[in-house]
């Protein structure tokens, strides 16, 4: 236990110093621009300041222009007339843009017969009109029109310089200026110069934190009209007339002796505390970083949790949700990093304790991130791993199911069109409650459409509920009442097939039952068959035993048990033959033989037998060879038995007859006579095991006789059939002709 809260706490560890290894380089990598320098007067922020100090100095020391000046020195040119003319269209659009706007007015003053009403629009139309029609024939009524606009830029402009004036004078109290206009050697300073002082006595580096001299390299003289350009360009003024650029070489410096409190100095002594957090940061960030690094590699810990049970677990989860999950954490931990540099460079203590808050949650979502990708990423290394997770992933699964939905395709159908109604209907409802006057609408649409498949889902339900209703009674056991099957719709067939299948399980039942009693007639059958040899067998042998017995009578005891013997030893071997038969575990040696020749053999097998009885026999076989490919010797104990049946179980005094003909393909052979039994109309139990025509089993037969036969028939690929009409007893054999 303690080896695991070691390990806990050396991965949280590595954890703290990769956290703030990393923020410490992104912190490097986002302040470098500002801190990368010497020191603040070298930074891009102080230059802005001087820059803006440089276009306030521009715009109201070196430009000397007044007001009153600038709206004399106001032109107007005559694109400038033109541009004004047609700034919102020809003369013929602007008037009927005039007429189309008061039309409606008068015409509605006039509807109420409000004449003052009429009067003022009226006057108002004309005189607009005029006064278009005026700016295309009088280019001095344009200019006039124009000289007007500019003015009240002009004023405005200047009006919006005073609020520019207070940054200025107090600027002017921070920073030093030396500029000499370069062609009228005039000088511009703040400096209390003698005459003929020169001004780097006071703009030095022994006195100056910081020096910027004019010309700039790539920038140039400074110049008149610097600040003016800058601020209207900022502001959208464009009437300020054109003047004589002056440009101005010199010297803006920042004294040493400058106010502790001004907002530079604070700017200064803020920069340089945030330089010293910014090298020490980044400095013992990379370290922690390297450190964290190697202690991650060091302690196997990748290793450890690529086969943690945390990472079986995690690996089960469908893959979009543990991108996403790793997604999250990556950006909730960077969001963090990120949130915490924006307070750099932790000037107060509440500043401290945010970030420290930030950098604990990052770590949080870091080791998040660590537990997730680890697992994740070593797993995407095996081929066979990304093709399962593809294959569990929740889009696979979801097009799994919408494939499912259309299985088959007229339901999927209609299901996508009952749930867009609905759906559609659903946001209506919603709708009504933003705007009420949809009712308007959604009523209407709602009696046509909605209700009916309402009322058509329900009914659906209802056959649904119906046939699981049936399906449990199904298992139940109870098969008597079918469903009702509507239609050709898919629930319809789903209905008829579950009829079908109950149907089915009642033959199957029925079979079950008739199997049953075949069954117990089969061991009843067996046990007399067996018992009554057995039996003659063991009474013979205890009368052998007696002593006082004469030869001839023990010679017959002999010949009975022996005969009783070979009847055993007969029924043996056919109820052995019969099971090979049934589970097909004999082998045919099939060649063509000629099937008249075989039926013939097995009549002369029988010719004793036959002369004997009082049958007649008629044989109709034709007068050429009909070839089959079959085992000779298992076809002929085919005819063997159903001979041997027909002398059992035939009428004394009756004809049997044998026909032997080739239609196409196929041999048909048939046997048929006149039973001494009365037999049933089922004839599939006449191919039972132990199945006697004489149900009294007085007879020699074994009750296998049919059923071999026609096992031997059916392996060979053929058919046997048997037909009963009345006394009449016909059996049919058909196989393929060669």
């Amino acid at each position: 236990m303690g080896t695991k809260w070691r390990n806990k706490l050396k991965f949280v560890m590595v954890l703290i110093l990769l956290t703030y290894g990393l923020s410490g380089v992104i912190a490097g990598l986002l302040n470098g621009d500002r801190y990368l320098v010497k020191t603040y007067f070298q930074s891009y922020e102080f230059e802005d300041q001087v820059n803006h100090f440089a276009n306030l100095l521009s715009m109201f020391e070196l430009n000397d222009m007044t007001e009153e000046e600038a709206k004399k020195a106001i032109t107007v040119s005559a694109d400038e007339i033109e541009e004004h003319r047609y700034r919102y269209g020809s003369l013929s659009d602007q008037i009927m843009n005039i007429e189309s706007q008061y039309e409606g007015q008068i015409q509605s003053a006039k509807d109420e017969g409000n004449k003052t009403a009429e009067k003022i629009y009226t006057e108002e139309r004309n005189e607009k009109i005029e006064d278009i029609t005026k700016n295309f024939k009088d280019d001095e009524y344009v200019r006039a029109k124009i000289m007007k606009e500019k003015e009240s830029q002009l004023d405005e402009f200047y009006n919006q310089l005073k609020y520019s004036r207070s940054e200025f004078e107090s600027d002017k109290k921070l920073f030093v200026y030396y500029f000499k206009d370069i062609e009228t050697d005039k000088v511009y300073t703040n400096l209390n110069l003698a005459d003929g002082e020169n001004p780097k006595k006071y703009i030095n580096n022994k006195d100056m934190y910081y020096i910027k001299n004019y010309p700039v390299s790539g920038a140039g003289y400074l110049t008149s009209t610097d600040g003016i350009l800058l601020f209207s360009e900022g502001n959208e003024f464009e009437a300020f007339p054109q003047m004589k650029e002056a440009k101005f070489a010199g010297q803006i410096g920042l004294p040493k002796s400058a106010p502790e409190d001004s907002i530079i100095m604070n700017n200064y002594h803020e920069f340089d505390f945030g330089q010293k957090v910014y090298y020490s940061h980044t400095i013992s960030g990379i370290i922690a970083l390297f450190t964290s690094i190697f202690l991650f590699r060091r302690n196997h810990i990748f290793h450890e949790l690529a086969e943690s049970k945390w990472a079986h677990v995690y690996n089960r989860v469908p893959l979009e949700l543990r991108m996403i999950m790793i997604l999250f954490t990556f950006m909730a931990a960077l969001f963090s990093l990120f949130e915490s540099i924006d307070y750099y460079p932790y000037r107060h203590y509440y500043e401290f304790a945010y970030t420290f808050i930030l950098l604990a949650v990052s770590a949080f979502f870091t080791c998040l991130f660590i537990i997730q990708s680890v697992p994740f990423f070593s797993r995407m290394k095996n081929s066979e791993m990304i093709q399962t997770d593809l294959r569990k992933s929740l889009i696979n699964r979801s097009l799994k199911a919408i494939a499912g939905v259309f299985l088959i395709q007229k339901m999927g159908i209609q299901l996508m069109i009952l749930l867009s109604i609905v759906f559609l209907f659903g946001a209506g409802a919603a709708g009504i409650l933003v705007e009420p006057g949809l009712i308007l609408i959604y009523f209407p649409f709602m009696l046509i459409i909605g209700i009916p498949v309402l009322m058509y889902i329900l009914k659906k339900i209802t056959y649904f509920n119906q046939i699981v209703a049936n399906t449990n009674d199904i298992m139940l056991g109870n098969l008597e009442d079918d469903l009702p099957v509507h239609g050709k719709t898919v629930l319809g067939g789903l209905s008829a097939n579950i009829n079908a299948l109950k149907h089915g399980v009642k033959t199957s039942q029925q079979k079950q039952v008739k199997s049953e009693r075949l069954k117990t007639e089969l061991i009843t059958n067996v046990s007399h068959d067996l018992r009554t040899p057995l039996t003659s067998i063991i009474s013979y042998t205890e009368l052998l035993k007696k002593h006082d017995l004469s030869k001839d009578e023990r010679d017959s005891y002999i010949q009975i048990i022996d005969r009783k013997s070979q009847r055993l030893k007969i029924l043996i071997d056919d109820l052995f033959e019969a099971s090979k038969m049934a589970s097909g575990n004999i082998e045919l040696v099939k060649e063509k033989v000629d099937l008249t020749q075989l039926l013939q053999q097995a009549l002369a097998e029988y010719n004793e037998a036959i002369s004997k009885s009082t049958l007649q026999f008629r044989a109709a076989n034709p007068d050429h060879p009909v070839y089959a490919v079959v085992d000779g010797q298992k076809m002929w104990r085919v005819f063997e038995n159903l001979i041997g049946n027909i002398l059992k179980y035939s009428m004394e005094n009756t004809r049997v007859y044998l026909s032997m003909k080739q239609n196409g393909e196929q041999v048909i052979i048939s046997f048929k006579n006149v039973s001494k039994y009365e037999l049933s109309e089922n004839t599939d139990e006449l191919f039972e095991r132990f199945k006697r025509g004489d149900s009294s089993r007085h007879t020699e037969g074994s009750g296998l006789g049919l059923t071999i036969a026609k096992s031997i028939v059916d392996l060979h690929g053929g058919r046997m059939e048997i037909e009963v009409d009345g006394d009449l007893f016909k059996v049919t054999i058909t196989l393929e002709a060669n």
